[in-house]
């Protein structure tokens, strides 16, 4: 069932012009809209990708579908987009929403930090495996991610943890340009999919520093892909059914190019791995 928006809350910066607004379960969610000017196929990646990275275990915000009615539309009359010099509509329906990872009133949320803190990220490693799954499925945007402090125990899965330690976790967010966004293809560079701080890479050595992660996408299971297909809305999906079926086949075939993609990152400008000896 959608989660219906209630109230809106601001407006998020970047290219989708996503809105943070609450739903009705009392949780807050960053919403891309079906019409926003980067085209309905992003919101298509974004549900893929949250479905793939759950299966990795490569922590991501939650997801769900949001429903815009025409009621809140009315009540909330800043919910709109800027396409050129015109204000357009939202449209009503269902939209994605990512969940933001607590109060926006309460929870302070960082897009940087400065390296002494973000050597000190708890689960920096997720780095190393999100960029196995950038580079899987043709992320054509650098990589993008959300700090915040939490209780370890509950966003990281340390049992270890004490129950009331805290620390700064990561979550990886903004997929829409995988599969290089709305043209639904694989050109891949160097360059995609990279962190632009290498500094969370600095303990890469070799390929086997990207296990488990580069095995589970090498032996991918193809259910979990149909899973995915399966999720989104046929409205956002409409007349590019077999398109996206085709790019499905092309993902899985793509498997096995991964030890490949990511040994070529080191022929970017800046190589990403100065510590990679073999």
């Amino acid at each position: 069932m959608p989660i219906n928006a209630r109230r809106h809350i601001r407006k998020m910066r970047g290219g989708s012009q996503s809105h943070l607004v609450e739903g009705d379960d009392g949780c807050f969610y960053v919403v891309k809209f079906l019409n926003n000017p980067q085209h309905r196929r992003v919101l298509v990646n974004e549900l893929v990708s949250s479905v793939f990275l759950r299966y990795l275990q490569i922590p991501c915000p939650e997801t769900a579908i949001v429903a815009i009615s025409p009621e809140f539309l009315k009540d909330n009359p800043l919910v709109s987009l800027d396409v050129g010099t015109q204000s357009v509509s939202v449209e009503t329906g269902r939209h994605f929403g990512s969940k933001f990872p607590g109060d926006p009133a309460k929870l302070a949320v960082y897009d940087f930090l400065p390296d002494i803190l973000l050597q000190k990220v708890n689960n920096v490693a997720d780095f190393r495996a999100c960029l196995v799954f950038d580079k899987w499925v043709g992320n054509a945007d650098a990589r993008q991610s959300i700090f915040f402090r939490a209780r370890l125990r509950d966003w990281t899965g340390a049992e270890s943890a004490h129950p009331l330690k805290l620390g700064f976790v990561a979550l990886m967010i903004d997929h829409g340009f995988v599969f290089n966004g709305p043209h639904w293809d694989f050109p891949d560079s160097p360059i995609q999919g990279l962190y632009t701080r290498k500094i969370v890479y600095e303990n890469v050595q070799s390929l086997d520093d990207f296990q488990p992660w580069l095995e589970q996408v090498v032996h991918f299971p193809e259910e979990v892909i149909d899973e995915a297909y399966k999720q989104a809305p046929p409205e956002w999906l409409q007349g590019d059914e077999h398109a996206f079926e085709q790019l499905l086949e092309k993902l899985l075939r793509r498997r096995k190019q991964l030890p490949d993609l990511i040994s070529d990152c080191r022929l970017a400008k800046v190589n990403p791995f100065p510590n990679w000896t073999d």
